[in-house]
């Protein structure tokens, strides 16, 4: 790992001046789960690291019947497992949690650093930079392996998927993000914060490289009935192959409105509008699940080692509805 600076502000205020105007100089550290990796690996050589953890105001989970739920950026994922309200009121984040098998991680990765984690791409990870290109710009992704790539938002130049565990959720709920940078805090709803880059010196968000992530806000969630199912090919450590998170608004057991949105299937987390206009004012059964997630993955296009994902990216629409529609925590 190479030499750096360390900085350990305590006000968000702080914090953004340490950071500077350009990416890759200045990293922001919260559990470092993700960029410690980078950093050990030499994909990531910041010159400046700015530690966030005793940041206070970051910290807490709050929750009123009137605005919902607030998720401190520095939330880690065991507090949200053990948070009533959100087993009660918001089940599909839970699952999400739930889905992160390590101990060690649920307890040091945060809310906030799971929204910004770099892509699990092997050639990125590999330093072949995040679009992956030859010398003559041709994608190594196309003609490589790729059986963990992109089925959706797969046109080029970017092939990986997005990582983020609870952003399917977040999308599906209709979350916001707020950021906090030099000219104040600014709240991006989740389903525009994640960008596909067209080069490589580019973020997959819009999060500037002297803005932090301060908190999540999502909407009550008292008469939404939602869930998330992930398919994976293990229960150890390891990131889905895909998911589906969904909220549906019923009338019984009839969809009077649903928020389907796809994971680990596209460079950013996937929203299905055809699917929730396929569901809407239907009963949900069996069948009715299945053919939404038929519909979730419209447009899909499998790459030449991946197809597969587009059944497993179907399967997990239709048990996330069936999840959601019985109200199953």
């Amino acid at each position: 790992m190479r030499a750096f600076e360390y900085a350990s502000p305590t006000t968000k205020e702080q914090a953004v001046a340490l950071l500077g105007t350009k990416w890759g100089e200045r990293e922001i550290l919260a559990g470092g789960t993700d960029l410690l990796s980078l950093m050990k690996d030499d994909v990531a050589q910041p010159k400046r690291l700015i530690n966030i953890k005793e940041i206070k105001e970051l910290e807490g989970l709050s929750y009123a019947a009137g605005t919902g739920l607030r998720v401190g950026a520095l939330v880690t994922f065991q507090k949200l497992l053990e948070d009533e309200t959100v087993k009660k009121e918001y089940p599909s984040l839970r699952q999400a949690a739930l889905g992160v098998a390590s101990p060690q991680v649920r307890n040091v990765g945060t809310a906030g650093g799971d929204l910004c984690q770099r892509p699990r791409c092997w050639y990125y990870r590999s330093g072949m930079g995040l679009l992956a290109q030859d010398a003559s710009g041709n994608s190594m992704v196309t003609a490589g392996e790729n059986k963990y790539h992109a089925i959706l938002g797969n046109s080029g130049p970017c092939y990986f998927v997005s990582p983020s565990s609870l952003a399917p959720a977040l999308l599906a709920l209709g979350a916001k993000i707020r950021l906090f940078g030099p000219k104040g805090s600014r709240d991006v709803p989740a389903d525009q914060f994640f960008v596909i880059p067209k080069t490589g010196a580019e973020r997959e968000y819009v999060l500037k490289p002297n803005e932090i992530v301060t908190e999540i806000l999502v909407p009550p969630a008292a008469d939404t009935r939602n869930a998330t199912y992930e398919v994976r090919q293990k229960q150890a450590l390891d990131w889905p192959l895909a998911a589906a998170a969904v909220a549906l608004k019923m009338a019984g057991k009839k969809v009077t409105s649903a928020r389907i949105v796809l994971g680990h299937v596209a460079p950013i987390p996937w929203p299905a509008p055809e699917a929730n206009k396929f569901l809407a004012g239907k009963t949900v059964s069996e069948k009715i699940a299945e053919e939404a997630g038929a519909a979730a993955v419209t447009g899909a296009k499998a790459l030449s080692q991946n197809e597969y994902k587009i059944q497993l990216a179907r399967v997990a629409v239709k048990r996330a509805i069936l999840r959601a529609a019985e109200g199953r925590v």
